[in-house]
């Protein structure tokens, strides 16, 4: 393969995302991801119609989407250690056949609804083991350098953007299709990620080998010396709790907009401000800064992304809400600084695993601050929610930075050291 470059100073003129898609490796891992979660948002969506056909629950189908969520838990505490354990390419491809053949059970006429949300569970505790190894074999494909968070950022990019094209994908699919008909198209993108996978990335060996032990007593040792590392320890809440905070607006919307009485075509305005947010501010900053000016900005967008959502006290009419709802996605943007941080701390032979806790408790923090708004949101005026929201979240996202800083002090003549050290070693033969 042609080399690449892997250093980790500023962009220059062959630098960037352009350099990023230079790359060939990196081209088959952003059209996997494009196709994969093309399919994972429209098979979600088909579900939670299927499911509402069959039963006429609103509560087992919005199941389908709580369940997209809440056994990332499982799969990145339980089975961390797969990302770093077994050879990427082949987790990655067998998490994807994994993916295929439950869209591929979904679609069997006469399936229980217990056993679609079944399978909705695994597709969603192999999750964070996929996303995980994709981030960690991303190091070995760019270096460990400014290309990684350029190619990180991507990754996110193609996330959000993915959301947007799924949806309305997924609404014109099922105009014309019925659900069980959508589920087999998602089928073949799951197919199709797998094999740009398999023959558009290279063969690596395993990032780290076996002590004998078993899978999951391996991924928890391996859980516990991430947190026993008070930088590393750090830097995951700091990925963790901003979006926590951040989604509560966002899983309040259809409340909301309820309250204005505006027309669903309002409400959908308002769900793709946060995407449109975050999309326009990632590549901004991504192209427009080089790894200093986005490790300066990481700490005061941070805190405020938290911001907007306390304008809520004001009850915002549609389009200030949607104000508040793109400003508080180009929070997104810390995420570039906090990359840089992140690799610098985490020793290689875990860094699997540590990119397989961070997406697990990511999604999770997730989960658990849409239902604290949504259960909050029965007792209290959902405006006055956001509000609250937001200002908890600036007290706790201020706390959690003042970690950071404090780690950062005690042990960052070591991380930088280690970081700059990195790109040497990993190169050569291993790309």
């Amino acid at each position: 393969m042609s080399s690449h470059p892997s250093g980790s100073g500023g962009p220059g003129p062959s630098s960037g995302y352009l350099a990023v898609f230079a790359v060939r490796e990196f081209r088959a891992v952003f059209a996997a991801h494009a196709m994969s979660t093309l399919g994972v948002v429209v098979s979600e969506i088909a579900l939670s119609v299927l499911i509402y056909r069959l039963t006429s629950s609103p509560l087992l189908s919005a199941l389908t989407f709580a369940f997209g969520l809440l056994p990332y838990v499982v799969g990145g505490t339980l089975l961390s250690s797969v990302a770093d354990r077994f050879p990427a390419r082949r987790v990655l491809v067998v998490c994807d056949l994994l993916c295929a053949a439950c869209a591929a059970g979904m679609v069997a006429p006469g399936m229980p609804v217990a056993l679609l949300l079944v399978l909705r569970c695994v597709t969603a505790a192999v999750a964070p083991v996929f996303q995980g190894t994709r981030a960690s074999t991303l190091g070995d494909i760019l270096g460990e350098g400014d290309l990684f968070i350029l190619g990180r950022s991507v990754i996110r990019l193609v996330g959000q953007s993915g959301q947007l094209a799924g949806f309305a994908a997924g609404g014109l699919l099922l105009a014309l299709l019925s659900p069980r008909a959508v589920l087999v198209l998602t089928v073949a993108t799951f197919l199709g990620s797998a094999l740009l996978l398999r023959f558009g990335t290279s063969a690596r060996p395993a990032r780290a080998g076996t002590d004998g032990g078993a899978l999951v007593s391996e991924s928890l040792s391996g859980m516990r010396l991430l947190l026993a590392d008070r930088r590393v320890r750090s830097l995951l809440l700091l990925a963790w709790v901003p979006p926590m905070f951040v989604v509560v607006s966002e899983a309040l919307l259809t409340s909301y907009a309820g309250a204005l009485a505006v027309s669903p075509a309002g409400l959908g305005l308002l769900m793709c401000g946060m995407p449109v947010g975050a999309i326009a501010s990632e590549a901004l900053a991504g192209s427009l800064l080089g790894p200093r000016g986005r490790a300066r900005l990481t700490m005061p967008v941070a805190v405020l992304a938290m911001l907007p959502a306390v304008g809520y006290a004001f009850q915002p009419s549609l389009g200030w809400a949607l104000v508040c709802q793109v400003l508080t996605g180009c929070g997104i943007s810390y995420t570039l600084g906090l990359d840089q941080w992140f690799v610098a701390a985490v020793p290689e032979r875990l860094r699997g695993r540590a990119m397989t806790v961070m997406t697990a408790g990511l999604m999770t923090a997730q989960g658990l601050g849409m239902t604290l708004a949504g259960a909050a949101a029965e007792f209290v005026p959902v405006h006055q929610v956001i509000a609250c929201g937001g200002a908890l979240g600036l007290v706790c996202v201020s706390a959690v930075l003042w970690g950071v800083l404090r780690t950062r002090n005690a042990d960052g003549s070591r991380a930088g050291g280690r970081s700059g050290r990195r790109p040497d070693r990993t190169g050569g033969a291993r790309r």
